[in-house]
Protein backbone atom coordinates (compact mmCIF):
# COMPACT_ATOMS: atom_id res chain seq x y z
CA UNK A 1 0.00 0.00 0.00
CA UNK A 2 1.87 3.57 -1.26
CA UNK A 3 0.83 6.57 0.85
CA UNK A 4 -0.39 9.70 -0.58
CA UNK A 5 -0.05 13.18 1.01
CA UNK A 6 -2.94 15.27 0.20
CA UNK A 7 -2.20 19.53 -0.36
CA UNK A 8 -4.52 21.55 1.21
CA UNK A 9 -7.02 22.55 -2.03
CA UNK A 10 -7.07 18.92 -2.62
CA UNK A 11 -8.24 18.23 1.02
CA UNK A 12 -10.50 20.61 0.92
CA UNK A 13 -12.14 19.61 -2.03
CA UNK A 14 -13.51 16.33 0.00
CA UNK A 15 -15.68 18.53 2.39
CA UNK A 16 -16.96 20.49 -0.61
CA UNK A 17 -18.10 17.34 -2.01
CA UNK A 18 -16.30 18.44 -5.21
CA UNK A 19 -13.48 15.75 -5.20
CA UNK A 20 -14.72 13.44 -7.49
CA UNK A 21 -15.23 15.93 -9.92
CA UNK A 22 -12.83 18.01 -9.58
CA UNK A 23 -9.71 15.45 -9.15
CA UNK A 24 -11.08 12.02 -10.75
CA UNK A 25 -7.45 10.68 -10.76
CA UNK A 26 -6.65 11.17 -7.36
CA UNK A 27 -10.17 9.74 -6.59
CA UNK A 28 -9.57 6.49 -8.40
CA UNK A 29 -6.32 5.65 -6.52
CA UNK A 30 -7.48 6.29 -3.39
CA UNK A 31 -10.84 4.42 -4.30
CA UNK A 32 -8.52 1.62 -5.63
CA UNK A 33 -7.19 1.09 -2.37
CA UNK A 34 -3.82 0.76 -3.02
CA UNK A 35 -3.00 4.16 -1.98
CA UNK A 36 -3.60 5.50 1.27
CA UNK A 37 -4.50 9.17 1.80
CA UNK A 38 -2.81 11.68 4.09
CA UNK A 39 -3.39 14.68 4.96
CA UNK A 40 -0.70 17.00 7.13
CA UNK A 41 -1.02 18.75 10.64
CA UNK A 42 0.26 21.58 8.20
CA UNK A 43 -2.73 21.75 6.07
CA UNK A 44 -5.03 22.20 9.33
CA UNK A 45 -2.82 24.89 10.45
CA UNK A 46 -2.87 26.74 7.03
CA UNK A 47 -6.83 25.89 7.07
CA UNK A 48 -6.92 27.20 10.84
CA UNK A 49 -5.14 30.58 9.56
CA UNK A 50 -6.78 31.37 6.56
CA UNK A 51 -10.78 30.97 8.11
CA UNK A 52 -9.54 32.77 11.09
CA UNK A 53 -8.71 35.66 8.45
CA UNK A 54 -12.14 35.24 6.91
CA UNK A 55 -10.35 34.19 3.96
CA UNK A 56 -12.17 30.39 3.93
CA UNK A 57 -14.84 29.40 4.83
CA UNK A 58 -14.81 25.34 5.45
CA UNK A 59 -18.60 25.27 6.59
CA UNK A 60 -17.49 23.53 10.30
CA UNK A 61 -16.21 24.19 13.59
CA UNK A 62 -12.07 23.92 13.20
CA UNK A 63 -12.52 21.60 16.43
CA UNK A 64 -14.16 18.98 13.72
CA UNK A 65 -11.99 19.54 10.98
CA UNK A 66 -9.98 16.22 12.57
CA UNK A 67 -12.73 14.63 12.80
CA UNK A 68 -14.18 15.40 9.25
CA UNK A 69 -10.69 14.33 8.05
CA UNK A 70 -11.14 11.02 9.56
CA UNK A 71 -14.28 10.44 8.27
CA UNK A 72 -13.70 10.49 4.52
CA UNK A 73 -10.61 7.78 4.97
CA UNK A 74 -7.48 10.16 5.77
CA UNK A 75 -5.39 10.12 8.72
CA UNK A 76 -3.71 13.24 9.85
CA UNK A 77 0.72 13.19 9.26
CA UNK A 78 1.91 14.91 12.11
CA UNK A 79 4.83 17.47 11.74
CA UNK A 80 7.99 16.23 13.22
CA UNK A 81 11.24 18.11 14.21
CA UNK A 82 13.07 16.93 10.96
CA UNK A 83 10.19 17.95 8.40
CA UNK A 84 11.00 21.98 9.75
CA UNK A 85 14.86 21.52 9.93
CA UNK A 86 14.79 19.51 6.25
CA UNK A 87 16.94 20.88 3.49
CA UNK A 88 15.27 20.51 -0.03
CA UNK A 89 17.41 19.76 -2.54
CA UNK A 90 17.00 21.15 -5.47
CA UNK A 91 15.19 24.03 -4.16
CA UNK A 92 11.65 23.80 -4.73
CA UNK A 93 10.53 26.87 -6.74
CA UNK A 94 7.71 27.69 -3.75
CA UNK A 95 8.50 30.44 -1.22
CA UNK A 96 5.36 29.42 0.32
CA UNK A 97 6.34 28.13 4.01
CA UNK A 98 3.30 25.77 3.95
CA UNK A 99 4.03 24.24 0.38
CA UNK A 100 7.44 23.97 1.71
CA UNK A 101 6.50 22.12 4.71
CA UNK A 102 4.70 19.56 3.02
CA UNK A 103 7.50 18.87 0.50
CA UNK A 104 9.84 18.35 3.22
Amino acid sequence: MSPVLLDTHIALAFFGRSFQQHFPLIHELLDVGDVYGFVSAATLWEIAIKTRLGKLDIAMPLSDLPEAIASVGLEILGIEVSHVLHILDPEPPTRDPFDRLLLA
